[in-house]
């Protein structure tokens, strides 16, 4: 994320990321090229499961002598599909509909048997036809499959792009590839990588904590101010050292459940926002370079250690950056641009009235001297924060926004947040187990009423504190 220390809003010299412009990018760049049917494939609905799918299956039988019924139970039985749904009605196609049923069969399979089960279907059984589920973009069911969440955007890579501060310093180039290659190495449940940064790079960071630790008290919001006095007392931030992760991320799972994991660069706006459903950040740990230390046109250590992390450590902020992943989970491209926005203005450039006064919370600009200046003056526009006219708002990655928008606290954002992912259209609605770290998929009754069941658990108890309180 660029942070800079001027105060014009004018071009900046450097470019911002942007997850709403990888989004674009996503939609226009056509199929990914990952393999496997689950991540990038025709798959369907569900996630294939131990190598099995499953598939709607439509034919025709005569039931005369019951023969063609009973081979087709032969072959549901030599391939072990598991049926999940049976029916049957009339055949329409006969005159004599009394002779004739149509069935509806929904079932797994392996998926490598998929295309001979359906011809063998076709043997015994008339008008075989498959319906395919609604499509929905693979996502991470469980924590682990985060690590099947690793879709760089190279646009601000130092190897590759010549307006990158550190393109022509080759010790740097080779520094950032050794720190990204620990991230490259990662696997979830991993203890994460610790980086022994050098005088140079704790330099870095030394001025650009002193010049953004200055203006903090009048411009940061409550939340931020609390949790990164909280963190200067327990995770050594400060001047002199590059807060490590481990530390960091015991901090963040003591107070609102968030954890980090190390990351080789710039994510996809759909792996990034997935990441989030889970409570999990993802964290670079290398350093922007020396000659530029108050502008960055990518993420670095300084824009996720002081913009992100405080404000993570708020519980109400950590739940409202959770919504949004969830929300994000098998959802369209262009929602996924959507929802990219709605974090651009909330999360990375967010103001929120404290006390009568508009303040900062939004990770950009907490980590950017010269637009968290700006945008606490009296030229931008601001506007309440409205999910609908949000998510369409056109942003600014050359200057600084025109336009920001201000939430009147982050429980009434999180509220209007949830209206609006209902109306993200999905043919599911999902759910956090934070028991096992894992997505449930609410697409059938039986399990919704086991979600009900365990809330309702949870009201008794409730119920009976209130009692013992009078």
């Amino acid at each position: 994320m660029k942070t800079d220390s001027g105060l014009q809003n004018g071009p900046l010299t450097g470019r911002k990321q942007s997850l709403i412009e990888d989004a674009r990018r996503e939609r226009s760049s056509g199929p990914c090229s990952s393999p496997g049917p689950s991540r990038c494939g025709d798959g369907f609905v569900f996630e294939e499961r131990d190598g099995r799918v499953t598939v709607n299956i439509l034919f025709a039988l005569s039931n005369e002598k019951n023969v063609g019924f009973f081979k087709t139970g032969k072959i549901f039985e030599t391939f072990e599909a598991k049926l999940l749904h049976v029916e049957s009605r009339p055949g329409k196609r006969s005159k004599n509909s009394t002779t004739e049923l149509d069935f509806f069969m929904r079932c797994e399979v392996h998926s490598s048997d998929l295309d001979i089960f359906i011809n063998s279907l076709k043997r015994v059984a008339d008008d075989v036809r498959t319906v395919p589920e609604e499509k929905v973009p693979w996502f991470p069911r469980q924590i682990k499959d985060l690590d099947r969440c690793n879709l760089l955007i190279t646009k601000f890579d130092p190897d590759m792009d010549e307006e990158h501060p550190g393109f022509s310093d080759p010790e740097y180039r080779k520094r950032r590839a050794f720190i990204t290659e620990l991230a490259f190495n990662y696997k979830q449940g991993d203890p994460l990588p610790i980086v022994e940064y050098t005088a140079e790079e704790i330099s870095t960071w030394r001025e650009v904590y002193k010049t953004l630790r200055s203006i903090y008290p009048s411009l940061a919001c409550r939340q931020f101010l609390d949790a990164l006095q909280q963190l200067e007392r327990e995770c050594g931030y400060g001047e002199e050292k590059i807060p490590q992760l481990r530390e960091v991320s015991a901090f963040l799972k003591g107070k609102t459940g968030f954890q980090l994991r190390p990351v080789a660069g710039l994510l996809s706006a759909r792996d990034f926002l997935a990441s989030l459903a889970f409570r999990v950040f993802q964290c670079t740990q290398y350093i922007r370079h020396s000659s530029a230390p108050m502008h960055s046109p990518e993420p670095d250590c300084c824009h996720e250690l002081l913009g992100h992390i405080p404000m993570l450590a708020d519980k109400e902020f950590a739940q409202f950056s959770q919504e949004i992943g969830l929300a994000s989970l098998g959802a369209s491209d262009e929602d996924i641009e959507k929802l990219s926005t709605l974090y651009w203005f909330t999360v990375e450039f967010g103001l929120c009235k404290q006390n009568g006064t508009v303040k900062a919370y939004g990770a950009g600009l907490l980590s950017s001297y010269g637009e968290l200046v700006y945008a606490l003056s009296n030229e931008p526009e601001y506007k309440p924060f409205n999910p609908e006219e949000t998510a369409v708002q056109p942003y600014q990655d050359q200057a600084y926004q025109p336009v920001y928008f201000v939430s009147e606290s982050f429980e009434d954002a999180k509220i209007k947040l949830r209206r609006y992912s209902a109306t993200i259209k999905r043919p599911f609605s999902v759910r956090y187990d934070p028991y096992t770290c894992s997505i449930e998929v609410l697409d059938q009754s039986s399990k919704i009423q086991n979600a009900l069941s365990q809330m309702r658990e949870d009201l008794k108890i409730l119920h009976s504190a209130l009692e013992k309180l009078g």
